[in-house]
């Protein structure tokens, strides 16, 4: 193959992941949030008072990471937790006036920009796009890591080293 096709593709990805990294440190800068912690926000916003494991399946993330976004949001006094007067196993996650403020003055998750995009898209484009990222995942040894549906940097929550792609080196060296 051609090495300035190479390269080509990997400036490519690079800029993508530029792209989020920048966007990330712009969402922090602004709000103070994360994208995962926009996400979840937003979601109580549009659906209402939730319990952990239906966020969880409505942002396509954990039980466990999302119980610990949610653990920084109520820290910050962004959401309460309430315990359901009808079942006390039940307890739901509650955006507060200040939550709701927050999230109304925060920008836009990359996601969200890609997603308008992507849409206007013909169907074979989209799937000409699917097809190659998850060929480019899997030849990055990333096709077994549990990725959710948002663009953002750094651990959502801590990732094991287990699920860590192996690329012939141990960890720490590079």
């Amino acid at each position: 193959m051609n090495e300035k096709l190479i390269e080509e593709v990997l400036i490519a990805l690079r800029r993508v992941t530029r792209a989020v990294d920048l966007h990330s440190k712009h969402l922090m800068k602004t709000s103070g949030l994360t994208a995962p912690q926009i996400l979840i926000l937003q979601t109580l916003r549009d659906n209402g008072d939730a319990i952990i494991s239906d966020i969880a399946k409505q942002v396509s993330l954990s039980q466990a990471t999302v119980t610990s976004i949610i653990d920084r949001l109520e820290k910050r006094e962004l959401i309460v937790r309430e315990r359901s007067s009808r079942d006390k196993r039940k307890v739901y996650a509650c955006l507060t006036e200040a939550g709701a403020d927050t999230i109304r003055n925060a920008p836009t998750p990359l996601q969200e920009y890609f997603k308008r995009q992507f849409r206007d898209l013909q169907d074979w484009e989209q799937m000409q796009i699917i097809s190659s990222l998850q060929r480019v995942a899997m030849m990055m040894d990333a096709q077994h890591i549990d990725a959710a549906p948002l663009l953002d940097v750094g651990a959502i929550d801590r990732q094991s080293e287990s699920e860590l792609p192996k690329f012939g080196y141990s960890h720490g060296q590079k």
